[in-house]
């Protein structure tokens, strides 16, 4: 297989996975608003796809951080190929959830996939394991800061209500579901700004594998603009088992608590992505739903659907590291 043929597959992979990952991930950016009426599904989904793209197109750090953090791709021999193994182990775990509708993360089977593929074609000692365990550090951290932060935030809103005096159930519903047209955008746009840079950064980590580029700091725009565009068509599609999971089946959510979560999102993502760090929008959005809706009724959370995700959270990272390496030696082992 020649460079340019390479190179061509691994866009196209990376691409599909970034729509992949728009349908798969944007579902939770848009659920509570779908749920409390504030918007009509078709009308979320474009707000969504629009949103996303123009946050796809406006950062890069965490691009950055994908294309360089987890290994070196320069002192890789067979980068190219290590690529593609993660990409097909990274598509193949997110087909799998949605199909299932659970809400699992696009960012953890892609670090995951990335630091197995690497092992399988160049050693356990070229995986850069300080990098590789801050990514993970922050991945595990921001659906515990999500919770929190959405807990105190559900409980200021809530103060600020009745101190106002405003207790009419029908005209704060009517106020909190136009400030969840607000919430919702802005959940979007920092949506894209986080999902679609990983799809960038392992473009950038296979340009640079192959000595196209000479390192992983330079973004190149087609790339982010592919990006983009691919992360907004898979959003336009949406993904209505994960919608249906987070919309009804963690938390009775009404418009002040979906505002709550919205708000609690975009403020956990978008410290993350200042920080040049990827998370799992997944399970930031989902910890909000449940901090916000445990401040509001700790009674209606569902714990088996609560228990269920979190056994997919776990296990997703070990899973598409044995995949990935299993689908390298599948592939490349005659290299």
């Amino acid at each position: 297989m020649t460079i340019t043929t390479t190179l061509i597959l691994i866009v196209l992979l990376a691409l599909a996975f970034d729509f992949i990952n728009g349908f798969h991930d944007t579902a939770n950016a848009i659920a509570t608003s779908i749920s409390t009426r504030a918007l009509s599904p078709k009308v979320a989904v474009l707000l969504a796809a629009t949103l996303n793209f123009v946050g796809a197109v406006v950062s890069s750090e965490v691009a950055k951080t994908i294309g360089g953090k987890i290994a070196d791709p320069a002192k890789l021999s067979h980068g190219g190929w290590i690529v593609i193994a993660a990409l097909i182990s990274a598509i193949a775990w997110n087909l799998i959830t949605w199909y299932f509708g659970i809400p699992s993360s696009s960012s953890h089977t892609l670090i995951g996939s990335l630091a197995g593929a690497v092992m399988a074609g160049a050693g356990a000692g070229a995986v850069n394991w300080h990098g590789f365990v801050q990514i993970v550090e922050i991945l595990i951290l921001s659906p515990i800061i999500a919770f929190a932060v959405g807990f105190v935030i559900m409980h200021l809103i809530k103060f600020v209500v009745l101190a106002t005096g405003n207790s009419s159930r029908t005209k704060l519903n009517r106020m909190f579901r136009s400030l969840q047209i607000l919430s919702a955008g802005l959940l979007s746009f920092s949506h894209g700004g986080n999902d679609a840079q990983k799809a960038m950064g392992i473009i950038v980590f296979a340009l640079v594998s192959t000595g196209i580029q000479s390192d992983t700091q330079h973004i190149p725009m087609w790339v982010k603009v592919a990006a983009a565009i691919a992360m907004g068509l898979g959003t336009s599609i949406g993904g209505w088992r994960i919608i249906k999971t987070v919309s009804r089946n963690l938390v009775r959510i009404e418009p002040i608590n979906g505002f709550a979560s919205d708000l609690t999102s975009s403020i956990v993502i978008q410290t993350s992505t200042a920080m040049g760090m990827p998370l799992s929008t997944t399970h930031v959005i989902s910890s909000a739903v449940l901090g916000t809706g445990s401040a509001l009724r700790p009674y209606d959370v569902k714990l088996g659907t609560v228990k269920r995700m979190i056994i997919t959270w776990v296990i997703t990272i070990p899973i598409s590291i044995v995949l990935s390496y299993a689908i390298y030696w599948a592939l490349f082992s005659w290299v």
